[in-house]
């Protein structure tokens, strides 16, 4: 009986020792979860930008509005009988 009480305490400690320090242990798993928040979090915020790309493209295939104010300000195009200014600001002469 006593044989056996020592070989199950044994078994318990082996299995405690691979649960705490062995391959999948407790340790991992707290470091997946952090991994995992990580993870949500950018996909969280890429799921943001892939929601204004959508925006922006179905305000591109709706009208010309969109598409004029792009041209002019990624572009700076004007359009015809327009005048143009364009102000410069003067630099401090020492």
């Amino acid at each position: 009986m006593r044989l056996l009480i020592i070989m199950l305490f044994a078994l318990v400690c082996a299995l405690q020792y691979r649960l705490w320090f062995g391959p999948h242990s407790v340790k991992e798993y707290f470091k997946h979860q952090e991994e995992l928040k990580v993870h949500l979090a950018s996909n969280s915020e890429l799921e943001k930008r892939n929601k204004m790309l959508m925006a922006d493209v179905a305000d591109l295939q709706s009208g010309l509005d969109s598409i004029e104010e792009r041209s002019r300000n990624e572009l700076g195009l004007i359009k015809q009988d327009e005048v143009f200014f364009r102000l410069v600001a003067q630099q401090d002469k020492k």
